[in-house]
């Protein structure tokens, strides 16, 4: 058994909140009839971020790995649903930008931690 990590140690962890919580101040605007369709998808996929991240961090490296992809595909979905989100008009440009430079930057640093695991 390999050391484990402390989640809340993680650089990653931390971005990955930071983003769930700017995510949570954009949904407050958006209109209460995507309450359970867009917002609530956008919702689920920035707190899977630092979710699996937190969860995976207690397991072997090669598990965490896993957890880390999941991590990632929600990352990816999130960038998808902000664009849908943009073409519906509940977000502007600037937020869009601002929102996607955030996970882009999460996932470089995301990809290279994953690649300084063990196997």
């Amino acid at each position: 058994m390999g050391r484990r990590h402390n989640y809340k140690n993680l650089k990653i962890w931390k971005l990955g909140l930071d983003i769930t919580n700017d995510i949570s101040d954009i949904l407050v605007d958006f209109p209460k009839h995507e309450r359970y369709d867009l917002s609530s998808q956008i919702s689920r996929c920035s707190v899977s971020m630092p979710s699996n991240i937190a969860e995976g961090s207690g397991r072997s490296d090669k598990s965490f790995k896993v957890y880390l992809d999941y991590s990632l595909g929600s990352s990816f979905e999130l960038g998808t649903q902000l664009l849908v989100a943009k073409h519906r008009k509940y977000i502007n440009e600037n937020t869009l930008e601002k929102l996607e430079e955030k996970i882009a930057e999460w996932q470089r640093m995301t990809m290279g931690f994953q690649n300084g695991l063990g196997n």
